[in-house]
């Protein structure tokens, strides 16, 4: 049933062609903003857009029949990464460089752990009907959740926080984003592939609403 949705190899190519050119500008603009802020939260999101960019890249790929070992690998490192980067863009919105320590030991950490399993694991082909979705190694869901789970849960608290301070439509907008995204980057270790891309399209419109 999920699969129907995405059946088409035209349909999956053009929804995620579209999502790549929303996704890419924003980087860029958030990259942009850093330099002029020099606010490493826009670093980091920028950071976490663009393998979120790159991810979206490869789905491209994939939904067109492109697919070996390499590129799989590369994804799934740069879906855990981007909810990594995200969750640091909503750490450094706090003031406590205790937590930034701390944040950046764990990512580092969480990170190298991922891409060994990725690099020791022989992943099966993931494509079915064009989607990304299929069974992957246990070192790698426990790996990747180790990184995606815990950084969706910060993101989620800072969210909060910031909602109860600013109270402001535009951060609303961008914080519902970035945890629709990061939620996305996790989405895929739940086997839930059509809500994957659903939800990258409207975390990237949120984000876009948030920041322009």
């Amino acid at each position: 049933m999920v699969y129907n949705l995405f059946a088409s190899e035209s349909f999956v190519g053009l929804s995620t062609i579209v999502i790549l050119i929303l996704t890419l500008p924003l980087a860029i603009l958030m990259l942009k903003k850093y330099r002029s802020k020099k606010n490493l939260s826009y670093l980091f999101w920028g950071t976490g857009l663009s393998f979120f960019a790159l991810g979206v890249l490869l789905e491209v790929l994939f939904a067109f029949n492109i697919y070996n070992q390499a590129l799989i690998k590369v994804y799934l490192e740069a879906v855990a990464l981007l909810v990594g980067f995200l969750a640091a863009g909503s750490i450094f919105m706090l003031k406590s460089k205790r937590i930034h320590l701390a944040y950046s030991i764990f990512f580092i950490a969480a990170g190298v752990f991922v891409a060994y399993t990725l690099l020791t694991s022989k992943i099966s082909n993931l494509i079915t009907s064009h989607v990304v979705f299929g069974v992957l190694p246990l070192s790698v869901v426990l790996s990747s959740s180790v990184l995606t789970f815990p950084a969706a849960v910060i993101i989620a608290v800072i969210a909060a926080i910031s909602y109860k301070k600013s109270g402001s439509i535009k951060m609303v907008s961008i914080i519902t984003g970035v945890i629709v995204v990061s939620i996305a980057g996790t989405l895929y270790i739940l086997a839930f592939p059509a809500f994957l891309y659903y939800s990258e399209f409207v975390g990237i419109l949120l984000l876009w609403f948030g920041f322009i």
